[in-house]
């Protein structure tokens, strides 16, 4: 194992994890909303906001899928030893990270079934801004409209015509944070 998988985790996990686990939640009720979160400082290409989610959310029964250019050892090796999370294929996971395009086609990941929509994935998607402009956001947890700077829009409309079932993303770029449910309209 490299000795950089095992620097980057949390130096004071509950209280830091309980910090970005209340900022992810937020981001989630609130579609449009970027927050700041840090702690996590896992190998590149991951920025801080998607190391601190994956140290946050990610456990021995949670499995992730490295897309692209994020499936590297050196990343392997630290989710392996921090979060101790099974990397899989992209058909068996919950986590997946990756920039935008490295995610594509979004139809191989799990939207859930009828009786259990949870049991979908949720999507980090790496992003080179992240902006409250651009793409309009409607539906729970927004007061009348928001703006988010999204990477195409329709994607966020097929998965928002799934509902129930659908992916989730969180949207992340160097320390800041935002989310998209699927409960969201994207115009």
């Amino acid at each position: 194992m490299a000795a950089d998988a095992l620097e980057g985790g949390f130096a004071e996990a509950p209280i830091q994890s309980a910090q970005a686990f209340r900022a992810a939640m937020e981001c989630m009720a609130r579609p449009g909303r970027i927050d700041e979160i840090a702690g996590g400082a896992g190998p590149a290409p991951l920025s801080v906001a998607a190391s601190t989610l994956l140290l946050t959310l990610c456990d021995p029964e949670t499995p992730v899928h490295l897309a692209g250019a994020f499936d590297r050892a050196e990343l392997r090796e630290w989710i392996t030893f921090h979060a101790g999370a099974p990397l899989v294929e992209a058909g068996e996971a919950l986590f997946a990270v990756g920039h935008w395009d490295e995610l594509m086609p979004l139809d191989r990941f799990r939207v859930g079934t009828p009786e259990y929509p949870d049991r979908s994935a949720t999507l980090i998607v790496e992003l080179d801004g992240l902006e409250p402009a651009g793409a309009m956001l409607r539906g729970p947890g927004i007061r009348e409209t928001a703006a988010l700077s999204l990477p195409e829009r329709a994607a966020f409309v097929a998965n928002r015509q799934l509902f129930p079932l659908g992916l989730d993303f969180f949207f992340t770029c160097g320390t800041r944070l935002a989310a998209l449910p699927r409960t969201t309209e994207v115009s």
